[in-house]
């Protein structure tokens, strides 16, 4: 039987993390690799995935770079087979890839709402249909959703909101289907507001106003996300599934 804290190392699996070139997914990519597995880093922007690659190298283990746009399903399966192709299975998935907007509801636009969903949700369905065909037993798969799919936060963000309350749902419906026959955990994160490309583009004002939410009374630093993917992602978290979890000071309380 393994140490409590030997139940958090993930030596020996291999992680594939979409959304990988900035943010957060730069954070989940560097705790994975930290906790010990090799990291396949996945991204529009192949150009500041090298970054990525760096900081996982820096971190003893192996990462492999696959420019990847997860609305279109076939590059997600692209994805998994050059996972498979160089490292030989697929442990983990971080489906962390997605867009934020803030559009009137009026003034929104079937482009803009579609787009939002094709990458939000239906990219995370892809990226999971094409893991659980090759994940074994003891694998888990971590959607990145978000507060804004279990409350609001006084911006107008029908589609994002939508996108991520959906992946709520897709994340409880993969879990009935594989955790028992399959052996594979699926459960999401629900961030609350973390530095990212997202908050840099916030009015001035707005963050201060929201904070006040926050019981804890601050913007949580990354590598606290990551630590919770590493727990979900590890046996730390194997009698876990079907859940969603809210990294986000407090904000859903309040």
């Amino acid at each position: 039987m393994p140490g409590l804290l030997e139940r958090f190392s993930l030596d020996g699996r291999v992680a594939i993390v979409t959304g990988a070139s900035s943010g957060l997914g730069v954070a989940f990519a560097q705790g994975l690799a930290e906790a010990g597995a090799d990291v396949v880093l996945a991204a529009r922007r192949a150009d500041r995935l090298e970054g990525t690659r760096k900081l996982v190298e820096d971190a003893g283990r192996r990462a492999l770079v696959v420019p990847t746009d997860v609305s279109r399903q076939p590059e997600c399966q692209a994805l998994v087979d050059a996972a498979m192709a160089a490292f030989g299975r697929v442990d983990v998935l971080v489906n962390n890839a997605g867009i934020g907007t803030a559009v009137p509801a009026t003034r929104e636009t079937v482009a803009q709402f579609a787009q939002v969903v094709e990458l939000n949700l239906n990219g995370c369905y892809w990226m999971a249909q094409a893991c659980g065909r090759v994940m074994g037993p003891g694998s888990s798969i971590v959607n990145i959703s978000s507060v804004l799919g279990l409350t609001t936060a006084g911006l107008p963000q029908a589609a994002y909101s939508a996108s991520k309350a959906g992946l709520i749902g897709l994340t409880r419906d993969l879990a009935q289907q594989w955790s028992g026959r399959r052996g594979i955990r699926v459960n999401a994160l629900a961030p609350g507001f973390f530095a990212s490309e997202m908050t840099d583009q916030y009015k001035p004002g707005y963050l201060d106003r929201q904070l006040q939410r926050v019981p804890i009374g601050r913007v949580g630093d990354p590598a606290e996300l990551a630590a919770a993917v590493v727990f979900l992602a590890s046996d730390a978290g194997g009698y876990v599934t079907g859940q969603t979890l809210a990294v986000d000071g407090g904000f859903t309380i309040t």
